[in-house]
């Protein structure tokens, strides 16, 4: 029952509505078009549903949960643009069949929980994606309480992801991940310690990329006056892009119960789970099995 919680998969009613689009964020052919950035190359073969069904079929993936792509920027375009977007993502993200399940996608500009809770309720959703551009300060947080609070009633999960990032003039085309991104993972983890979890004592959720490696600066905070203060057994850490080095460190401050795998496939690619030194089995099973299962469903097999 191997679960991978971090995907990405443009089913083909996304990419006709970005096709459809007159301005960025929008597709010309393969070619994405993102506001302020230069237009970038897609491989149509990243998204080839029968290939990437095939591939995870030869990985023993009984779960893949495909999201869309934060840093498109859809769920910040006004509610009238973005609602036709995130229509065609549900829409075609609950016909990819199995072994994909969908993280569901909300508008953070003008948000409707009322929306949220019925695309909670379809059989594919797994939970609710958004942006940590969205959760950048306690305050935000607090903004987007209606969501999370429609989440925490349905028993759902929310996974934190990177948001836009522009790629910027005369930096290398790794500097959005390196830099932005990290950067957006830590305000949002530091956050929802401050304004999430009194507000939403119920909500599971996950960072991706171990969030930003957040847990790691506890000494710093503890140095600036704050506390990391007891571990809280419902947040979760996802793998993807980091390696063995990485995931050893995060584990010996927050334990191996938050961590679960993710790939980012197809950005990126997981490292063998079984070949951390001194984890071996019983630890890929926790991280592709059980702690997948308590972030999804708040219990474990």
């Amino acid at each position: 029952m191997r679960t991978d919680c971090h995907q990405h998969l443009w089913p083909a009613e996304l990419l006709d509505a970005l096709r459809a689009r007159r301005d960025p964020p929008h597709l010309r052919g393969w070619t994405l078009h993102l506001p302020g950035e230069p237009p970038c190359a897609i491989d149509p073969a990243a998204h080839d549903v029968e290939a990437r069904r095939a591939r995870e079929r030869a990985d023993g993936t009984a779960r893949a949960l495909v999201s869309l792509s934060s840093p498109l920027g859809l769920e910040h375009l006004p509610g009238e643009d973005a609602e036709p977007l995130l229509e065609a993502w549900h829409d075609g993200a609950a016909r990819l069949g199995a072994p994909f399940g969908v993280w569901a996608a909300a508008g953070v500009t003008d948000p409707d929980p009322v929306a949220l809770g019925g695309t909670l309720r379809r059989e594919e959703v797994v939970g609710l994606q958004l942006p940590a551009t969205a959760l950048a300060d306690p305050r935000a947080v607090e903004r987007l309480g209606p969501l999370l609070a429609e989440c925490e009633r349905a028993g759902r999960p929310v996974l934190v992801h990177p948001g836009p990032a522009g790629a910027g003039h005369d930096v290398p085309a790794w500097w959005p991940a390196l830099v932005p991104y990290v950067q957006q993972l830590h305000a949002a983890w530091l956050a929802w310690h401050v304004a999430g979890r009194a507000n939403h004592p119920r909500l599971r959720t996950a960072f991706v990329a171990l969030a930003g490696l957040a847990p790691l600066h506890h000494e710093r905070l503890a140095a600036r006056g704050g506390a990391l203060g007891r571990l809280d057994p419902g947040v979760h850490y996802e793998t993807s892009s980091y390696g063995p080095r990485a995931i050893d460190a995060v584990v010996r401050v927050v334990g191996v119960d938050p961590l679960v795998l993710g790939t980012d496939r197809p950005y990126a690619e997981a490292f063998e789970a079984t070949g951390l030194p001194g984890f071996g089995a019983a630890f890929a099973h926790a991280l592709t099995v059980a702690n997948p299962t308590h972030l999804l469903e708040g219990s474990r097999p």
